[in-house]
């Protein structure tokens, strides 16, 4: 049983969670139960009244008072993979990278592609925001459009034609306000967009969005 918090695995958790080592740090019962879903074996595992004082792990996890169970893991990246995939470019918000995650999930999604720019998918907020799909999605990186499966479809605000399905291929996604570099759009198969009144939707809701449009038809 952990009782101090100068216990040897305990500094080595606060570190990872400051500065990653290709491991990550997830917190949080449901969290620990998706991973355990989806067959991710956890490096170390901490529960409070099992193996750590539960005062103890408070002080430890980010979520503050009342955290149960706290488990590093490590990271897993997939190649990119179709026949439906979300490719994300310069999406430097980890919650929007996270929430894309549980998007991608929830509409079928093969993989979820990391491009330049773009938040750490097993970051602490990241984690969290993607409710347990980091651990079901597959994850891949990227460093050019080029090496996305399938059709490419740059994901651009009033531009090119209406986003429709059903579809494959992959749906490249960049930041709210900068969007997709020019280069970025050019090298994709084409471009498109979600009819919306407003200027613009964050990252996440745009490809949540797209995700819907794509497969909407086929679910129909």
């Amino acid at each position: 049983m952990i009782t101090s918090t100068h216990n040897p695995l305990l500094k080595d958790i606060r570190r990872i969670a400051r500065r990653r080592d290709g491991r990550f740090v997830a917190e949080g019962e449901d969290l620990v139960a998706a991973a355990d879903a989806a067959g991710w074996r956890p490096v170390h595992k901490l529960e409070a009244g099992v193996n750590i004082d539960a005062a103890v792990l408070d002080k430890v996890s980010s979520l503050g008072s009342g955290t149960r169970v706290l488990a590093v893991y490590e990271e897993r990246f997939a190649a990119p993979t179709g026949p439906l995939c979300v490719a994300l470019w310069g999406v430097r918000d980890p919650g929007n990278v996270g929430t894309v995650l549980r998007s991608a999930l929830a509409f079928g999604a093969a993989s979820v592609v990391i491009g330049p720019g773009t938040a750490d998918p097993f970051g602490v907020k990241a984690v969290r925001a993607s409710m347990g799909a980091v651990f079901a999605v597959p994850v891949a990186r990227a460093a050019a459009v080029h090496e996305l499966p399938g059709e490419t479809v740059a994901l651009v605000a009033r531009a090119g034609e209406p986003l429709r399905g059903p579809a494959a291929g992959t749906l490249v996604v960049g930041a709210e306000r900068e969007g997709l570099d020019e280069a970025v759009v050019g090298a994709c198969d084409r471009v498109a967009h979600i009819a919306i009144a407003s200027d613009s939707l964050n990252a996440a809701m745009a490809a949540t969005v797209a995700l819907y449009e794509w497969t909407r038809v086929a679910a129909q």
